[in-house]
């Protein structure tokens, strides 16, 4: 195996076991079929990076199938959308095929089973059909049609193909066993009438296959080795094996389903119904809307296939679902774009600065580095004058000596400039601040606290900027059983500013990114023209969103603590280390907030030793952040140890490990 994997998911053992067991390595395919019925979201990247990740791992083909089975709700459109994304993710399929590439071959098979005695036409409504089915403890019973004769069931199948009947009127039924302990083995639909236009094959079908129906012979069709899907296709696996039990060659390769847990993110929605929704009832505008979840909205945004490649990687594979927080996300696009991205300058919410000392026409071309953390990114000139534009927020008429930007009497360092001195202020009539008059020194070498970012007027260029933020105001908006996804919100998740950028950004190109330093990262959007610049803001330089993120159940937890208070706060905390990430999501958040609470009673120096803590103990590793970010809060400076644990942390393949660490970092 690679050096480069320290260890191999679950679903790397069971093809490394089955190499071991005689399956041939030229054996190995894989695909990924997506539904042709919307855009892929960023769930999707996980299933795209397992089968597409083992196919470069394993240099084994990935089929990319469109399992387009529902003419009602399937279009070209989003096929091309796919087929876009996945190639901007960096992955290439071996074949493009479509489960309607093999409708013929699943009629043929339909009738085979009718023949066998396996299959029969049920001819009863819906609510029927649902009543005899019975519940989980409840075993169902045999319809009135079960029993067909095959000459019967042949025949009305033959009309259903030939368009004889409504939808609604007959469906073919898989013949299994009513009382099974498994719902979905008590006969399920296999065909149903659709009298829709199919994308592909146009009219010349009016019956469509379900999807159990079409997903194992498909995947034995193209001899997929491994069929890998989601968690809530587990209880279907009974189902797949049997359909498949049906047709099987001895002679050819077998496919075997196994799931993993998908990909849930806080803050997001997942369920295209509900995104659709969004689109539909314009809370956003289209489906590449850059706060949306889908790939499209996140390439718009300016997120990167290296940092949306990273997050899924880090995120790993697992077998039970749990929420990814966002911020893991919004770490993985700023260490790139970091690495990438160009520094320029750009004031959003400006205020006038007047260098008084400096002449008033007098313009030089000062030298500015374009990535301190590339060398070959080289240098640019920027426009330096007598008036500029700075940040309103960065200048205060009285402060304490803890604001370390401008104040009246107080020194800064404009960046790639000089120093300059606050002077004065002009204000019009309601007390507003409309210009801030300085002086400048060209002795540069003097040390300040404060470094500010700017832009000189005459020669700043106009720009509108969209500043993005989380689409939803709540961790779970479509969690609540008794509130709408919709109440969630977030009302600010999108303000149009008029800014000004230096005139390096004039010839910026659409997808262009840079950092404004000192304001975040943002990219040139769809919408930008020469005569009009659009940026988006990708990502800010630092998680705001975790410094207002509301502590929950705290009285509950205040009254468990006293039971407790026979151990120090530390030993407190370190007993939820051996299960902290084991513990179910609800529970999870109640010893998250048990931790911060114990955490305000105890000392960096009971922390430190914790630093050193076994890669293997994942737990008492978190346990540790947490409380860490409690000690910073509280004013604790970073030293080189907790620089240290942080940087550990953030390259550790624990999910729950590094989000902690993103918080604090």
């Amino acid at each position: 195996m690679s050096e480069e994997r320290k260890s191999l998911n679950f679903i790397e053992q069971i093809i490394e076991e089955d190499l071991a067991n005689g399956m041939p390595k030229g054996n190995l395919r894989f695909r990924f079929p997506p539904e042709p019925n919307g855009y892929l979201h960023i769930g999707h990247t996980k299933a795209i990076g397992i089968s597409f990740g083992l196919g470069e791992y394993y240099n084994a083909p990935v089929n990319l199938r469109f399992d387009d089975t529902n003419p009602a709700k399937e279009e070209q459109e989003f096929v091309d959308a796919i087929k876009e994304d996945i190639a901007w993710l960096g992955y290439t399929w071996d074949k493009e095929l479509f489960s309607s590439d093999y409708f013929q071959q699943l009629y043929d098979w339909a009738v085979y089973l009718i023949k066998e005695g396996k299959a029969y036409v049920d001819s009863q409504s819906s609510e029927a059909m649902a009543e005899q089915k019975g519940t989980p403890t409840q075993p169902g019973v045999d319809g009135p049609y079960r029993n067909r004769s095959i000459e019967e069931n042949l025949n009305l199948f033959e009309r259903m193909k030939a368009g004889e009947f409504d939808g609604g009127e007959h469906i073919l039924r898989a013949k299994i066993d009513m009382q099974h302990t498994n719902m979905l083995m008590r006969d399920p639909i296999m065909y149903r009438v659709l009298k829709k236009h199919h994308h592909r094959t146009a009219n010349d079908w009016c019956i469509y296959p379900m999807y159990d129906w079409t997903h194992g012979e498909s995947d034995y069709i193209e001899q997929i080795s491994h069929s890998l899907c989601s968690l809530e296709f587990k209880p279907h696996r009974e189902l797949y094996d049997w359909f498949l039990d049906q047709v099987v060659d001895a002679g050819k390769l077998r496919p075997k389903q196994r799931e993993f847990a998908r990909l849930n993110l806080s803050y997001t929605i997942m369920s295209k119904r509900k995104l659709l929704k969004l689109v539909e009832d314009g809370i956003v505008n289209g489906w590449d809307d850059p706060r949306m979840p889908t790939i499209s909205g996140l390439r718009r945004r300016g997120y990167t296939p290296n940092s949306i490649r990273k997050f899924v990687e880090t995120v790993g594979v697992a077998k039970r679902d749990n929420i990814i927080d966002v911020s893991l996300l919004e770490f993985c696009i700023r260490e790139d774009l970091n690495k990438t991205a160009p520094r320029v300058m750009a004031v959003l919410d400006p205020v006038k600065l007047v260098i008084t000392n400096y002449p008033e026409d007098k313009v030089e071309w000062l030298e500015a580095e374009n990535n301190q953390e590339d060398e070959s990114a080289g240098y640019r000139k920027v426009p330096f004058s007598s008036e500029l534009y700075i940040e309103k927020e960065d200048f205060k008429e009285e402060a304490s000596a803890k604001f370390f930007r401008l104040k009246l009497g107080g020194e800064v360092r404009l960046k790639n400039a000089y120093i300059i001195k606050a002077e004065s202020v002009v204000k019009d009539v309601n007390g507003n601040i409309e210009e801030i008059h300085c002086t400048y020194s060209e002795d540069t070498s003097r040390r300040v606290k404060g470094t500010l970012h700017w832009v000189s007027i005459e020669q700043a260029v106009k720009a509108e900027v969209r500043e993005y933020d989380r689409l939803f105001s709540d961790e779970t908006p479509d969690s609540h059983q008794d509130k709408s996804f919709m109440e969630f919100i977030n009302p600010d998740s999108l303000k149009t500013i008029e800014a000004f950028v230096e005139p390096s950004l004039k010839d910026a190109k659409i997808g262009d990114r840079f950092q404004f330093q000192r304001l975040g990262y943002f990219n040139v959007d769809d919408d930008s023209t020469l005569e009009h610049l659009v940026f988006n803001k990708t990502v800010g330089l630092r998680d705001t969103w975790a410094k207002v993120k509301p502590k929950q159940n705290t009285n509950q937890n205040q009254q468990k603590q006293p039971q407790q208070n026979n151990r120090s706060a530390i030993e407190q905390i370190k007993s939820y280390g051996k299960k902290y990430d084991r513990l179910p999501e609800d529970k999870k958040a109640d010893a998250k907030v048990d931790i911060q609470e114990l955490a305000q009673k105890v000392s960096y120096d009971e922390v430190e030793p914790l630093f050193n803590t076994s890669v293997k103990k994942s737990g008492t590793r978190i346990i540790t952040m947490i409380t860490l970010g409690v000690l910073l809060k509280n004013g604790l400076e970073k030293n080189e140890a907790i620089n240290d644990f942080i940087a550990k942390a953030l390259d550790d393949k624990n999910a729950l490990l590094v989000a902690e660490a993103v918080a604090i970092s």
